[in-house]
């Protein structure tokens, strides 16, 4: 039996865990799509050790990364490894979690996307201000762009990378949150635009058909803390302003472009409506509070798996900020965006 067909077997027979304490609009269903035990050992809490990033490949699988201290200093460890989970979700432990690593532990690895089954990972060295955009394949770790120069007299190509989003020309943008820049890639990792959109703290970035939207912290010094966030979007008709005011934990958009966003400072999920309005979608109570987003793609591999336009988030459990949960909330989405705007 292979470890998938061992890990999946320990799904099947673990008890169903307690779901976040989470309300929805009519018409949506969640239910705990990864979760773990054993990673706390002062008290018997579920999860997985604390996730910030999350995306799939077009089979459906689903890769978590942690990114670590990338906003604190002082000598930490900060090698994390990636975690692989299959379509059906996963219960992590101590003893079966190297079943789910993909790939080498890197320094404050972050996931944003993936290009086919490539999974492309930004990481970043905080003392000697360098950042790498990685392409992580049948577990090896292949650098795209940025690492040291080749000289002193050469600046880093990118220097705190954090999200990536492969738009409809196949050119990678690259939020360089130290920057305060979206960077504009080639396939092949070589710089095309340094300063391809200019904005405070940029951390997010997603790209549906000819529409990317960026979000930024603002003048926040780290995600988690309070601030005005700002997400713009960018199209045929221009950049404009889509939202000002929460500071975005994480956000993805719909097969059809409809962008949903993690307010952690809010406890919420909600939609960007048009008219640059916040439109209400998931309210967590009792401590938990989303992290990060990502809808899994419509393929024929996601159909069938029965995960195809899904939303997954990772939710931090009554405040247990260094152990998550993935859920997965099921429903009509487009239908729910469209019936809001109508009102």
């Amino acid at each position: 039996m292979t470890a998938w067909a061992f890990a999946l077997l320990a799904l099947l027979l673990a008890p169903a865990p307690a779901l976040a304490q989470v309300s929805l609009p009519p018409g949506f269903s969640a239910q705990v799509y990864v979760t773990g035990e054993g990673f706390d050992t002062g008290r018997a809490t579920a999860g997985i050790p604390a996730t910030s990033t999350l995306v799939f490949d077009p089979s459906g699988t689903l890769y978590l990364a942690r990114t670590g201290r990338r906003y604190l200093g002082g000598e930490v460890d900060d090698l994390w490894p990636i975690f692989r989970v299959p379509p059906g979700g996963g219960r992590l432990s101590r003893e079966t979690e190297r079943q789910f690593f993909y790939g080498p532990p890197l320094p404050n690895p972050q996931v944003s996307a993936t290009r086919g089954r490539e999974v492309l990972v930004t990481t970043f060295d905080r003392d000697r201000v360098v950042g790498v955009l990685y392409r992580l394949a049948e577990g090896r770790a292949e650098l795209l762009a940025g690492g040291t120069p080749p000289s002193r007299s050469v600046p880093p190509m990118l220097a705190q990378p954090e999200g990536v989003a492969v738009d409809a020309s196949g050119d990678l943008l690259v939020a360089d949150r130290r920057r305060n820049a979206v960077v504009r890639l080639d396939a092949g990792g070589r710089l095309l635009d340094a300063r391809w959109l200019d904005l405070p703290h940029p951390r997010l970035v997603v790209a549906r058909g000819d529409r990317v939207w960026v979000a930024g912290d603002g003048e926040g010094e780290a995600p988690w803390a309070r601030g005005t966030g700002e997400i713009w979007s960018v199209g045929p008709e221009g950049r404009r302003l889509a939202l000002r005011g929460p500071i975005a934990a994480g956000m993805d958009a719909t097969a059809a472009g409809a962008l949903f966003v993690a307010d952690r400072q809010g406890a919420r999920v909600f939609a960007v409506g048009p008219d640059a309005t916040a439109i209400p979608f998931a309210a967590f109570a009792e401590g938990d509070a989303p992290r990060g987003l990502a809808f899994a793609p419509v393929t024929e591999a996601t159909r069938r798996a029965g995960i195809a336009g899904d939303l997954f988030v990772a939710v931090i459990r009554r405040g247990t900020w260094s152990l998550n949960e993935i859920i997965r909330i099921s429903g009509p989405f487009e239908e729910f965006i469209n019936s809001s705007v109508r009102r």
